[in-house]
């Protein structure tokens, strides 16, 4: 009897263990059924993949190219030409315009009539020479009188002494009047024929095309105004601001390339540096570098806004293909394979500065020590980057 009890006994707890062990694996498999919320990234500059993603998006993994490439310097400027082929037209002394003889963009020939003026002071000054001149006549006749009378002992010395002052003073004040005259264009022979003009001519020192009229007929204008301007496009140069800390790779002879702003043209034209400035502006901090065309083009306007890209000297850095970076402002990020989890590579994302591309290749500079054997992303860097985003919780 007492045998019979223990192996009901032990048949009950057999029983219950068995249908507990029952409940409890469906509750496991439930629970593996069921969806795991995804876990945040530990990493927001990793992303992992599988092998499938990464042959479906062209993942192409290698390191570091080593390039002989030129590295280049960003510069803002404008077309000009020298001074010496930009002149302003100004009155040496004040009067009233009456005539304006050329309109803006008009070709001028050196000595052209750009405009007249007419003044009282004209006459008074012509009137001063002629007087002058006549007085000049006189005293050196004067002085001619007195040395005679000095030879023959019968004249003053002082006499003599003060015919010689008044003939030096006035012939001073007849060439001072002559080069006044000459200054304002009036013809001294035709003065001294008796031809006393009320109007002088301004004239242009230089050819070229006439940049601006300031003046109307009719207006009073003083000596200090510029009343024309008149540009010689034979010499177009590069007038170039370049920033203090990109000073020092600037040389002479060193290859531009440079875009006219707002111009509608997508064509790349080429200068070469010819003079690199000595002095910074103060304000701005840059110093101005000038360039000559090459070759020499006559369809550019002084004072073009361009933007340009100086080509310093070359020097072998690394470098990756344009499809392995992600542009992001100044600063572009490359891929780098740190390893494997659970089957899917993963990658990390690296800060880098990128140069201006050249055949394809971009020299990087690396913000963070890499290893030149460093494994990274030739190519499919946007799709890495989409998939990263994607952990972040973008779309």
């Amino acid at each position: 009897m007492t045998a019979s009890l223990k192996y009901y006994a032990l048949t009950g707890t057999l029983a219950l263990l068995t249908a507990c062990g029952a409940k409890g694996g469906d509750a496991a498999q439930q629970t593996a059924a069921s969806p795991a919320a995804p876990a945040a990234p530990a990493n927001p500059d990793q992303v992992a993949i599988g092998a499938a993603q990464q042959r479906a998006a062209g993942i192409e993994l290698g390191s570091f190219e080593r390039q002989n490439m030129s590295t280049e310097v960003q510069a803002n400027g404008s077309v000009e030409v020298p001074p010496q082929n930009r002149a302003a037209i100004t009155a040496i002394m004040g009067g009233y315009v009456q005539t304006v003889a050329v309109l803006p963009g008009q070709h001028v020939a050196a000595g052209a009539v750009i405009a007249t003026l007419r003044s009282p002071e004209y006459l008074t000054l012509q009137q001063t020479y002629l007087q002058s001149k006549a007085r000049v006549r006189f005293l050196a006749e004067d002085l001619e009188r007195q040395r005679i009378l000095d030879v023959e002992d019968v004249g003053a010395k002082r006499k003599l002494q003060q015919a010689r002052a008044d003939y030096a003073s006035e012939q001073a004040t007849l060439r001072t009047t002559a080069a006044q005259l000459r200054l304002l264009g009036i013809s001294l022979a035709r003065l001294d024929a008796g031809t006393i003009v009320p109007s002088v001519p301004l004239t242009t020192p230089i050819a070229g095309y006439v940049k601006s009229v300031n003046i109307n007929p009719g207006e009073f204008v003083n000596p200090q105004n510029p009343l024309a301007e008149v540009l010689n496009r034979d010499d177009l140069h590069l007038e170039l601001k370049v920033f203090e800390k990109d000073v020092a790779l600037v040389k002479p002879g060193q290859k531009i390339l440079f875009k006219v702003q707002n111009s509608g043209r997508e064509e790349e034209l080429q200068a070469r540096v010819f003079l690199v400035g000595k002095a910074f502006d103060d304000n701005a901090r840059t110093v101005r570098v000038h360039a000559h065309l090459e070759p020499e083009r006559s369809d550019l306007l002084p004072g073009q806004f361009v933007a340009a890209r100086i080509q310093t000297a070359g020097a072998r850095v690394r470098t990756l293909p344009e499809a392995a970076l992600i542009q992001a402002g100044d600063l572009s990020y490359i891929f780098q394979r740190v390893g494997t989890d659970s089957g899917r590579t993963v990658f990390r994302r690296v800060k880098v500065r990128a140069g201006q591309p050249q055949h394809g290749d971009v020299a990087v500079t690396i913000l963070d020590p890499l290893a030149d054997t460093t494994q990274l992303v030739r190519r499919g860097a946007y799709f890495l980057d989409a998939e990263r985003r994607k952990g972040d919780g973008g779309d």
